[in-house]
């Protein structure tokens, strides 16, 4: 019987802004402006903005759509 995984070891679920930033590779005031149009989601917890991977990897099918759009 396989041991589950510590919780240590397990990848975040939930980044902040300047985090999810530095995974798309665009300055922190672009992430905050893409928030701000709705491209890119986030939660509220308390007062923190978090941005759950899903919503990263929803972000970056986005761009690439919208790239494939002005290709065509």
């Amino acid at each position: 019987m396989a041991t589950p995984p510590a919780a240590s070891d397990l990848p975040p679920r939930l980044h902040r802004v300047e985090v999810a930033a530095q995974l798309l590779g665009v300055k922190r005031s672009t992430a905050y402006e893409e928030i701000r149009l709705g491209r890119l989601r986030t939660v509220r917890i308390g007062r923190r903005r978090l941005i759950p991977t899903e919503y990263i990897n929803e972000y970056v099918e986005l761009l690439k759509q919208e790239s494939e759009q002005l290709a065509s």
